[in-house]
């Protein structure tokens, strides 16, 4: 294994290194990092955990040299304002021995607020795309000397239905410009935006595309509904010297609070929910308290599951499975990292149960079930939540086999011949005296 020295990164780089305690660069460190330096466009496919954004910001830094006019040379596109501080906060860690100026602008703050963030020149900008576009459509960013281009968590972008935005920046960028694109997954829209945007890439893929990190222990509970879910929740996190610092991910705002609730008066420890519907300020200082280990656990909708990199996260919970796919790699990508061991479990009732199956395929792994903890209460579902997981089910068969009627299809209604002349006998009686009417 090749060492940071190896990789002839400049010595304020390998200083900052040092500082922070990096020992030997990861397998996406080892193998992006030259390509990167020597100009090529990449396509790195890594898991969550594997110090993907350090592998692009120590080439970048060592590109730049220093700080440089007043425009930025570097733009690093990201799906969320989570991801952006977090890319942020890296950069600021990675550089502190430089003088390259860096500033991470993201949407929910007013623009004016990150204009003032360009306004003495800068090098790198990392921004959600359409904070870019607002800075740009308003005159306060040039991006005539953008040399390199990075969009991270691709697939994400992807998504979120960023590829219009991502269109409209690439036409105002220079045409000649290194560009980097980095993805956990490479589906099929990845591949078609590669092929769109990368020019004769090398691709790095440090495992198989859709491969969750190898340390993760995944287990999952059969669970008939949503109480006795949280009640399941609650009695996992009662053991607070197992579960030290855990996340919770719901698919639904909904489901967030509804679990915030029940956990905030049966379970020890600080606990913050964290969810589109509250205010920046507070998303920022759920996460920023979470990873100062000033708050065990952590529920969160997954929008904050790939901005969250905070070291010894114990165990992530899926109390809901996602539906889309790729977000179960990023959600049990939160544990861990860095080399230590973590744990994902997942709750399933019967209608998800499909969906995750789908997910075993997506991660070509078999994901245990195993018994409920003894003792715990089970909850009878309700006739309303039975019909609904039923429906789900059948919707799930048909999208399988499209002959599946199911048991809520529509029934037609068969009348023997006496029954047919009776109504149609009935009907243009009804039909007469509406033209009776008329005429009168």
């Amino acid at each position: 294994m090749a060492s940071f020295n190896d990789l002839k990164l400049t010595k304020s780089v390998l200083k900052s290194i040092d500082e922070i305690g990096f020992i030997v660069p990861t397998p996406i460190q080892e193998q992006a990092i030259p390509a990167i330096k020597s100009g090529q466009d990449l396509l790195g496919i890594a898991q969550t955990g594997t110090g993907k954004t350090a592998a692009y910001i120590l080439p970048i830094l060592t590109r730049l040299v220093k700080a440089e006019g007043e425009d930025p040379r570097v733009v690093i596109l990201v799906p969320t304002r989570e991801l952006s501080i977090q890319v942020g906060e890296d950069l600021e860690e990675l550089s502190q021995f430089t003088n390259i100026r860096h500033a991470a602008v993201y949407g929910g703050v007013g623009w004016t607020k990150h204009a003032e963030l360009l306004a003495n020149g800068i090098d790198i900008l990392v921004a959600t795309p359409g904070r870019l576009l607002d800075l740009y459509n308003h005159n306060t960013l040039n991006l005539k000397k953008v040399k390199m281009l990075v969009i991270d968590e691709a697939d994400r972008m992807l998504d979120m239905g960023f590829m219009p935005q991502l269109k409209n920046i690439f036409d105002r960028l220079p045409s000649k410009r290194q560009n980097l694109l980095f993805s956990a997954t490479f589906s099929e829209s990845v591949e078609k935006l590669t092929e769109e945007f990368l020019v004769f890439p090398l691709k790095v893929e440090v495992s198989p595309s859709a491969t969750p990190v190898e340390l993760v222990k995944q287990y999952a509970y059969q669970v008939p509904n949503f109480r006795t879910k949280l009640n399941l929740v609650s009695q996992l996190l009662k053991n607070d010297e197992e579960f030290s610092k855990v996340i919770v991910f719901c698919r639904t705002k909904v489901s967030a609070e509804a679990v915030f609730k029940v956990i905030k008066r049966k379970s020890e420890g600080e606990k913050r929910l964290l969810h589109s519907n509250k205010g920046q300020s507070a998303r920022i200082n759920a996460i920023n308290a979470f990873k100062n280990d000033e708050v065990r656990i952590l529920i969160s909708t997954d929008v904050s599951a790939r901005g969250i990199d905070a070291s010894k996260v114990t165990h992530v919970i899926n109390f809901d499975v996602p539906t889309s796919y790729d977000d179960y790699i990023h959600r049990i990508g939160r544990t861990a990292r860095a080399g230590n061991d973590g744990v994902a479990i997942t709750m399933l009732d019967p209608s998800e149960e499909w969906h995750f199956g789908k997910i075993q395929k997506l991660i070509r792994m078999s994901v245990p079930v195993v018994d409920l903890p003894e003792g715990m209460e089970i909850i009878p579902s309700t006739k309303d939540e039975s019909q609904k997981q039923l429906r789900e089910i059948d919707r799930q068969r048909k999208i399988d086999d499209p002959t599946f009627k199911g048991a809520f299809h529509e029934k037609k209604v068969h009348f023997s011949n006496d029954k047919r002349s009776f109504f149609d006998k009935f009907a243009r009686k009804k039909k007469s005296q509406k033209r009776r009417t008329r005429r009168g």
